[in-house]
């Protein structure tokens, strides 16, 4: 039998179907470790098979997101396997403000020319990050985009679905003046605001800049920037009838991502006094000379998830979450401002 020999056209112009191929068999692999109950199918059929089980009214959650330029500090630091887990992270958050639990998570990875190592690194930490949160990689593409993509660079993106009992899905609906605000340590920049960082330390310029040590981050600044995104999943799916309504504080901050689980006429007074700013915040606002007000508009600054529940539910949020602490409360809204920060 005659092996089937493949066109060099297409290599040619930029695309190994042979390599795409050996790539797909690894991440099969990979992704096998990952199912779940309600999982039907592996990665290669052309969409990707689950059974919804153990629900009486379910809503589907779903979301999508992506890393931003955090990719480029992986890049230069030679390190991408905490890309993955920044993704899959990133996205189990999203959905788990509405209450739901993840149920499977696709992605979507594009390169100049596909490096299977890269590749695989990437996909590792969306497999660790999968296993640790019970969600299934179903399925996802692989692309090799020569003229679109320079050598080495890369985008990755994530799709999550999630479920939740209709009657148990978080809105902020049910959020009144006199609720607490109770904030959640982020562990860095977790995926936003990395395009501001890398202009304020000349990063593409001085890439060198990355292995500085810093005595007050403890690390140097490539490592403190590579830190995961963090996932509150399983620390406060327990704790979920207690809240009346979560914020993950990505892009934009406390005072774009706060209001969105904000009823008409309510409002957030936030103390941003109540908390530490880690050293890494710091250290960004000096060397950038960035306004107070820009910063908690580009960045977490050390809040990485904001709990709404009842004054009669904060001190036993906060018995359960000791790292926590009452950050600010909701009161009427005045004006047009839906977050002042005190």
């Amino acid at each position: 039998m005659k092996t089937k020999q493949v066109s060099p056209a297409y290599a040619a112009a930029g695309v190994n179907i042979d390599t795409a191929a050996s790539i797909k068999s690894v991440i099969k692999g990979l992704a096998r470790s990952t199912s779940v109950p309600g999982v039907l199918s592996e990665i290669g059929l052309f969409g990707g098979l689950f059974q919804l089980r153990g629900y009486k009214e379910p809503v589907l959650v779903a979301s999508t997101d992506g890393v931003g330029t955090k990719l480029r500090i992986a890049a230069l630091m030679g390190g991408h396997g905490t890309i993955g887990v920044d993704l899959v992270n990133h996205c189990v958050n999203d959905i788990f403000t509405c209450g739901a639990s993840p149920l499977f998570f696709l992605d979507y990875i594009a390169m100049g020319k596909l490096v299977p190592k890269l590749v695989e690194s990437i996909v590792a930490g969306m497999v660790e990050a999968c296993r640790d949160t019970g969600c299934a990689l179903l399925g996802g593409e692989t692309a090799e985009m020569p003229g679109i993509y320079a050598p080495g660079d890369y985008d990755v993106v994530g799709f999550i679905v999630g479920a939740v009992e209709k009657q148990r899905i978080l809105t902020g609906a049910a959020i009144i003046t006199g609720d607490v605000l109770i904030g959640l340590p982020s562990s860095g920049l977790h995926t936003n605001g990395y395009s501001l960082v890398r202009k304020v330390f000349e990063v593409e310029s001085r890439p060198a800049v990355l292995d500085t040590y810093h005595p007050e981050l403890g690390c140097t600044l490539g490592e403190a920037l590579l830190v995961p995104h963090r996932c509150y999943y399983h620390l406060l799916n327990p704790l979920l009838p207690l809240l009346k309504g979560m914020a993950h504080i990505t892009g934009g901050g406390i005072p774009e991502n706060l209001p969105r689980i904000l009823p008409p006429t309510r409002a957030a007074r936030i103390d941003s006094r109540s908390w530490p700013v880690p050293p890494l915040f710091s250290l960004i606002q000096q060397r950038g000379r960035i306004s107070r007000r820009e910063m908690f508009r580009v960045f977490n600054m050390g809040i990485g998830m904001i709990l709404v529940c009842s004054g009669g539910n904060a001190s036993r949020l906060l018995k359960s979450l000791p790292e926590a602490r009452v950050i600010g409360q909701i009161v009427e809204q005045k004006g047009r401002q839906r977050v002042i920060l005190a």
